[in-house]
């Protein structure tokens, strides 16, 4: 699966698969000829000691320098689970109304395609890798960084700097080095996949901002307290929908002057993707019916008026009636508690038709 492809690449497809066939633990060690190994979900029954991280760093199939890295660092084996669990639910959340809604099922061939999906969990992987060291270096569990030194803004010498920020340089400098970024090769799949990688990147950074609060009497901001903060990984998500939504199909040309193979768009007259485009080689296929790629989308809920058309490929949709419990017209009692009644709805739910 990974045999011609920079390691950057191959460690962001492995994490892109693990994290969406993972449902309450995270999955490591999955290549072409590997079965699948479960990570156990945090160790709760391990004592408390400053040598848990190396079990869950053994437990994780990494390169030789990886595993190095994570044993020295007692903070990145949690860090790489909470990338796994911001990827999977923000995937998740985003294509919950799309024909494939972010599940593998199993069928690990999607990765070996470039689909705009797997453009997608490139993306969402690398992101959330970077947000999560940054976060991880603010919040104080990785021990070899620490808040944001390189605040870089005009006049900070007049502001006091109170607060920890996010650091987002020190996370996208390790996020190379564990990866092990190199000069891509020539290979077409292999400079999409490291094109991608780097829009994840990219988008964690567009939503890197300056956060103030003033100190000065009668609210003057003779001082201020400020501190760099990335937005909720929410937004990362959304930006990233959107970047695969307005993707674009990339061929391989020659660059004359150079000699250098480069990627070029189908559209815009043929010039080069934009750094912040998500690129993909070849269309997806419907996902309407079962495949190596997608469980279909039978037995799927829907909204009748907006998505029910779309997802169930136009095969129809059935129509079921479900009675649900509430509490209803409660009222303040003196003193002091409130009493409810309790209310039974009908509620209709709509599921795509098999046929």
């Amino acid at each position: 699966m990974c045999s011609r492809l920079p390691r950057t690449a191959c460690l962001l497809r492995l994490i892109a698969l693990c994290i969406l066939l993972s449902h309450t633990a995270a999955y490591f060690g999955l290549t072409g000829r590997e079965p699948l190994v479960l990570m156990p979900a945090p160790f709760a029954n391990e004592p408390p000691t400053g040598k848990a991280h190396l079990k869950q760093c053994e437990q994780m199939t990494l390169t030789r320098k990886q595993k190095r890295l994570c044993r020295r660092e007692p903070g990145l084996a949690e860090t790489l689970r909470e990338s796994v669990r911001l990827s999977l639910l923000e995937c998740r959340y985003q294509f919950r109304n799309e024909r494939w809604n972010c599940s593998l099922d199993g069928r690990g061939s999607l990765l070996k395609r470039g689909f705009k999906e797997t453009a997608f969990l490139l993306a969402v992987s690398s992101a959330a890798l970077s947000h999560a060291l940054a976060k991880a270096c603010s919040s104080g569990r990785m021990e070899r960084c620490t808040c944001d030194d390189s605040p870089g803004i005009q006049h900070r010498e007049a502001w006091q700097w109170g607060v920890c920020g996010d650091n987002l340089k020190y996370s996208t400098k390790f996020l190379k080095k564990f990866l092990g970024q190199k000069k891509v090769s020539k290979d077409l799949r292999a400079q999409i996949d490291s094109h991608n990688i780097n829009v994840g990147i990219r988008a964690v950074k567009s939503g890197l901002k300056t956060t103030c609060k003033c100190h000065g009497v009668s609210g003057s901001c003779a001082v201020r307290t400020c501190w760099k903060q990335l937005s909720p990984f929410h937004d990362t998500g959304r930006l990233l929908k959107f970047r695969y939504d307005t993707a674009a199909r990339v061929l391989s040309v020659t660059n004359v002057a150079t000699g250098e193979t480069e990627l070029a768009g189908s559209r815009r007259h043929g010039q080069s993707p934009r750094p912040t485009d998500l690129v993909f080689l070849e269309d997806s296929p419907s996902f309407c019916r079962p495949s190596r790629y997608s469980p279909g989308t039978a037995g799927r809920s829907c909204a009748k008026d907006t998505s029910c058309q779309s997802l169930c490929c136009g095969r129809g949709y059935n129509t079921a009636v479900h009675l649900t419990s509430l509490s209803c017209h409660c009222q303040v009692r003196w003193c002091c508690h409130v009493e409810c009644q309790t209310c039974v709805r009908e509620e209709e739910v709509y599921t795509c038709k098999k046929h």
